[in-house]
């Protein structure tokens, strides 16, 4: 049974399109530190930690905060944090350009299939819209900014993940309803700000949300796969054993049948 009611595919970015963190975001913090003449460093595991606070800047915020509470500048905490957002920005960019960070197994596929038959495409995320224009063109495609209708990046919506604001805002621009979409997500806060917009959404783990509380996803695999690279369904709610991987017509049926 194919489902008409599907329409559009919304995607986050970081964890979910690229593994982008470990040796992407938290290498470029690393080194704006490092050029604003600060002594912090994010290693991988205090990283994990703070990915729990969706949003570049309120992620520095959470920072400051909680573990360097006696840091001082001369400029107000805003300022300050924005100089610092922003040379960060440019820093992750570089490496995008220089060094290259690719897609997730399934990623540019499933975009080339889903743009065959004629879906819409989306992008939800709380990254700068900087890093997405690079990684867009770099990972996929260097066309690819020009694949999705609407891209909603960190700069757009006020309260970050897991408030739904990004994904209502995405719905707004496409004047489309929640239920004639699927998100893609990789993370727990990804997931409540996508289902609580009201959309169902599959979930592509990695290394740092793998574990994580995912039971309101209709579909967990650790990620979309290849024809010759199947998909592990970690959970799903309905039976999908005859796909082996994340292709349109599993999606169709998917949201057909959920």
């Amino acid at each position: 049974m194919i489902s008409s009611t599907l329409e559009a595919l919304i995607f986050d970015v970081d964890g979910t399109l690229a593994d982008t963190e470990r040796d992407g975001h938290r290498v470029a913090y690393n080194a704006a530190f490092c050029e604003f003449g600060l002594d912090w460093e994010w290693n991988p595991e205090l990283y994990g930690k703070l990915l729990a606070i969706h949003g570049g800047k309120e992620r520095l915020h959470y920072y400051l905060e909680n573990y360097r509470p006696e840091s001082q500048t001369n400029q107000s905490l805003e300022d300050y944090i924005d100089e610092l957002h922003d040379l960060k920005t440019k820093r992750f960019v570089e490496i995008v350009h220089q060094r290259g960070i690719p897609a997730r197994p399934g990623i540019r596929r499933l975009l080339l299939e889903a743009r065959g038959v004629g879906l819409r495409l989306a992008i939800a995320t709380t990254t700068a819209r900087a890093n997405v224009v690079a990684l867009l063109t770099t990972a996929i495609d260097p066309g690819a900014v020009d694949w999705f209708e609407t891209i909603a990046a960190g700069e757009d919506a006020k309260n970050k993940k897991p408030a739904p604001d990004i994904y209502n805002l995405v719905l707004e621009k496409m004047q489309l309803p929640a239920e004639r979409a699927l998100a893609f997500e990789d993370s727990h806060n990804g997931l409540l700000s996508a289902t609580n917009a009201g959309i169902r959404t599959v979930v592509t783990v990695n290394h740092y949300t793998d574990g994580e509380d995912f039971s309101r996803a209709v579909l967990v695999v650790n990620h979309l796969g290849e024809p010759k690279l199947g998909s592990r369904v970690l959970a799903a709610n309905i039976p999908l054993s005859e796909y082996s991987y994340i292709n349109v017509a599993c999606l169709y049926y998917l949201h057909a049948h959920t």
